[in-house]
C-alpha cells in the first residue's frame, strides 16, 4: 500500500449491536475500494474480518480487525469491532486510535442495547459519528420508525443525509440529499439516476433543514444564507463538516452492506465529513516527567506513536498495532520507550488486512501500522524519538465483573496454562489473572460469560490447553467480638534441657488487622522473648478457630508470665502464645467476616425498581443514585458472596442493558444465621 500524507488519512471505527452486519459491511467497504476482488460471507467463513476459529464457530466478531482501503485519494483505516459489550476492552483500544466512527443499525430492529452502549462511549469521547441504517433489503423494514428511534434514543441532532427509495419490502436504492442523485439497485451494485418523483419532495425538505444547519456553522455562512436563502454545494459541505467535527450533528445514511447499496455514499461521507488525522484534537501527553505537553500530528515533528492493540499470532508471534502521532515510523529507527527507559530497533513495518500482512515502507503521522516480535511493547505504551520524549495518555479499562476458577484437565499442562494466560492478557486489558493462595484457586476475571468463554476457547484452540471450571470461593475472615485475659503455658520435660514458656495475654477487638502490645513489669517475661510471643500469635491467627480462615481485628497485650532460666527459649514462648489464644476462644466470641464490595450499577430508568429490590434481596445497602440521560447509576454495598454471578443476573433483569463495576471495600460480620452454613461448607471443601 502506498504512502499517504497525514491530511489524507482517515481512521474510523465500525461499531454496532451484535448482528447489525458490521462484518459484511466491512467486506462491502473493501470491495468498493477494490481492496478485495470478491466479498466473503460470514456463513461460509470467508470474510476478511472474522478469521479466528472462535469467530468462525460463533459467526460473530470477537476481535477488532484492521481493514485498510483506498478511496478517491484517501486511505481509510477502518477498524471493525466486536458487537458484544463484553469486549469493551477491544472497543476502548480502537476508540483511542480513531478520529471518527460509523455506527451500524439493523433496519429491522432499530436502536438496540449494544447501539446505546457504544453510542455512550462515542459521546463521552466526543468522536464524530455517522449512523448507517443497514439491512434495508430485508423484510418488514419501517424506515420512518428507525429515524424516530435514532432521534429519541441516540440524538435529536442525528439528521438524514440520505433517504430510502422504495417502500417496505421493495427497497430500490437510496437518494443522496447533498448530491441530489439516486443510487438505484442494479444487481450486486448500484447505478446513478435521477431521484424519483415520489421521493423528491422529501429530499428537498431534508436539504432545506441541512442548509439551515450548515448556515449556523459560521457568521459568514449565515450571511450568505440570508442573502440568497440557499448555499452552494461547497458551502454546504464546509458548514456541515464543521458541525459534524464538533459533534453537533450526526449524519444518517441508509443502505445494505450485503447488497453493496449506500456503501460508496458512506465512504464519500467519511472523506467529506469525518476529520482527517491532521484535523483531530491533540492527544493528552506528558514529557515523561509528568509535565503536560502537546505535539502536533505532523510529519515534520519528532516521531512518536502509541501501541493501541496487541494480537498473538501462532506463527508470527506478537503483533503490535500502533498509531503514529507525529513524524514518521519506518524500518531501522531506534524507538525509545520512556516508561521503560529502553530503546528497541524497529524491524520492517506493515499494515494488516484481517490476518494478512501488507508491507509498508513508511507510516506517516496519523497513520496506523503494525510491527511484529517486539517483546517490550504492550497496549497503551508510547514509543518515540529519544531526543524528544513524550508519553501519551492510556485508555481507561473497566475492571472484571465476573470471575471463574480454572484448572488444567491435564496436570502436565500447568506451565502451558500460565504461559497461555499471560499471552492472552497481553491482548486484553479487561482480562485479569489471579492466583489465590488462600483458596488455592487460579481465577480469571472478565466482562461476562461470553468474554470468559472466548478466552477458554482460545486457550484450547491456539494453545492446546483444556481446563475445568468452578465457581470462585469467597475469601472469608474470622474476628473476635469479646475480651478475655488468659494464660498460655507450655512446659515439656524429656530429660536434659526442657521447654518452658508461660504468658498471660489480654485479647480484645481492634480496628486494625492485628496489634501486639506489652505491659510486662518486673521482668516476668524477658524482653528478648516478646518477638517470639508476637510471632506465635501471628502464626496462630492464620487459621481461626471456627473454619480456619485468617483472623483479623485482634489486639493482643502481653501483661504477665514467667520463665525458666534454663528451659525457656523462643520456641517455648511461641507455643505458649498459641495456647493462650486457643484457651481464649470460648470467651472472645469468634465470628465470620465476609468481603463487602462497592457496586455501581448503571441501568435505564424503567429497571431501577427491579434492580434496587434485587439488591436488597442480596443483603445489599443502596447508598445513593445519580441521574443521567435516561439512566440511573445506583451505588450500593453488597457482600461478595451475593454477586458472584451478578453479571449474568443483571443482564437477564435489564434485557442486557444494565452494566456494573465492583470494588472491594472492607470486611463485615456475617449475619449469625449464616455463620454455621459457611463453616460447614468450608469444612466440606477441605475434606
Amino acid at each position: 500500500m502506498k504512502e499517504y500524507k497525514t491530511s489524507n488519512v482517515k481512521n474510523i471505527a465500525i461499531l454496532g449491536h451484535l448482528g447489525s452486519g458490521k462484518t459484511s459491511f466491512g467486506e462491502a467497504m473493501l470491495f468498493a475500494g477494490k481492496a478485495i476482488d470478491k466479498k466473503g460471507e460470514v456463513e461460509r467463513k470467508t470474510t476478511v474480518s472474522d478469521y479466528t476459529a472462535e469467530e468462525q464457530a460463533r459467526q460473530t466478531s470477537l476481535n477488532s480487525t484492521l481493514l485498510p482501503l483506498e478511496w478517491k485519494g484517501y486511505k481509510i483505516n477502518a477498524l471493525d469491532t466486536p458487537g458484544s459489550e463484553e469486549f469493551i476492552g477491544d472497543i476502548e483500544n480502537v476508540l483511542s486510535a480513531v478520529e471518527g466512527a460509523v455506527v451500524l443499525i439493523d433496519a429491522t430492529k432499530g436502536v438496540e442495547v449494544g447501539t446505546e452502549r457504544v453510542w455512550g462511549e462515542l459521546v463521552k469521547k466526543h468522536i464524530p459519528t455517522i449512523i448507517f441504517i443497514n439491512k434495508m433489503d430485508k423484510e418488514n423494514v419501517k424506515f420512518d420508525e428507525d429515524i424516530a428511534d435514532i432521534k429519541d434514543a441516540l440524538s435529536k441532532n442525528a439528521l438524514p443525509f440520505a433517504w430510502e427509495i422504495g417502500s417496505t419490502n421493495n427497497f430500490k436504492g437510496v437518494a443522496s440529499v447533498l448530491d441530489n442523485i439516486a443510487k438505484l439497485v442494479d444487481g450486486d451494485k448500484t447505478k446513478d439516476a435521477d431521484i424519483p418523483a415520489d421521493v423528491a419532495g422529501k429530499v428537498e425538505e431534508i436539504k432545506a433543514e441541512l442548509t439551515e444547519k450548515a448556515a449556523e456553522a459560521s457568521e459568514e455562512l449565515m450571511e450568505k444564507y440570508f442573502e440568497a436563502m440557499e448555499l452552494s454545494a461547497e458551502d454546504m459541505v464546509t458548514g456541515l463538516k464543521e458541525s459534524v467535527h464538533n459533534c453537533e450533528i450526526f449524519p444518517i445514511l441508509v443502505g445494505s452492506g450485503l447488497k453493496n447499496v449506500g456503501v460508496d455514499l458512506l465512504l464519500d461521507t467519511v472523506i467529506n465529513f469525518i476529520p482527517s488525522a491532521a484535523e483531530a484534537p491533540l492527544k493528552k501527553a506528558t514529557d515523561g516527567a509528568g509535565k503536560e505537553i502537546t505535539r502536533k500530528v505532523d510529519v515534520n515533528e519528532p516521531f512518536s506513536a502509541f501501541v493501541f492493540k496487541t494480537t498473538i499470532d501462532p506463527f508470527v508471534g506478537t503483533i503490535s498495532y500502533f498509531k503514529v502521532l507525529s513524524g514518521q515510523v519506518k524500518l531501522g529507527i531506534d524507538a525509545y520507550i520512556p516508561e521503560l527507559d529502553t530503546s528497541v530497533k524497529f524491524p520492517g513495518i506493515f499494515t494488516m488486512m484481517g490476518k494478512n500482512q501488507l508491507p509498508l515502507d513508511v507510516a506517516n503521522a496519523g497513520d496506523i501500522a503494525c510491527v511484529a516480535k517486539i517483546a517490550e511493547f504492550a497496549n497503551g505504551l508510547t514509543f518515540c524519538d529519544k531526543k524528544s520524549p513524550i508519553v501519551y495518555a492510556k485508555p481507561e479499562y473497566p475492571t472484571p465483573v465476573i470471575y471463574v476458577a480454572i484448572a488444567p484437565k491435564n496436570k502436565q499442562d500447568e506451565d502451558k496454562l500460565s504461559s497461555s494466560l499471560a499471552k492472552i492478557r497481553l491482548e486484553d486489558n479487561t482480562f485479569e489473572i489471579i492466583r489465590n493462595p488462600e483458596t488455592a484457586q487460579q481465577l480469571i476475571g472478565g466482562q461476562g460469560l461470553t468474554h470468559i468463554g472466548y478466552i477458554l476457547e482460545k486457550m484450547k484452540n491456539m494453545f492446546k490447553v483444556e481446563v475445568t471450571t468452578a465457581d470462585p470461593k469467597v475469601v472469608y475472615r474470622e474476628t473476635i467480638r469479646g475480651k478475655a485475659e488468659v494464660q498460655g503455658k507450655h512446659k515439656k520435660q524429656s530429660g536434659g534441657a526442657g521447654q518452658y514458656g508461660d504468658v498471660w495475654i489480654r485479647f480484645e477487638p481492634s480496628d486494625k488487622d492485628f496489634e501486639f502490645a506489652e505491659e510486662v513489669f518486673g521482668g516476668s517475661v524477658p524482653k528478648n522473648y516478646f518477638p517470639a510471643v508476637e510471632k506465635g500469635l501471628i502464626d496462630t491467627l492464620e487459621h481461626g478457630p471456627l473454619a480456619g480462615f485468617p483472623v483479623i481485628g485482634v489486639k493482643a497485650t502481653l501483661y504477665d508470665g514467667s520463665y525458666h532460666p534454663v528451659d525457656s527459649n523462643e520456641l517455648s514462648f511461641r507455643l505458649a502464645a498459641a495456647l493462650a489464644f486457643k484457651n481464649a476462644c470460648d470467651k472472645i466470641k469468634p465470628t465470620i467476616l465476609e468481603p463487602i464490595y462497592e457496586v455501581k450499577v448503571t441501568v435505564k430508568d424503567e429497571y431501577v425498581g427491579d434492580v434496587m429490590g434485587d439488591m436488597t434481596k442480596r443483603r445489599g445497602r443502596v447508598l445513593g443514585m445519580d441521574q443521567g440521560h435516561g439512566v440511573q447509576e445506583i451505588t450500593a454495598e453488597v457482600p461478595e458472596a451475593e454477586i458472584l454471578k451478578y453479571a449474568t443476573d443483571l443482564k437477564a433483569m435489564t434485557q442486557a442493558s444494565g452494566r456494573f463495576s465492583r470494588k472491594f471495600l472492607r470486611y463485615e460480620e456475617v449475619p449469625e444465621m449464616l455463620v454455621k452454613k459457611i463453616v460447614e461448607e468450608h469444612k466440606k471443601d477441605q475434606q
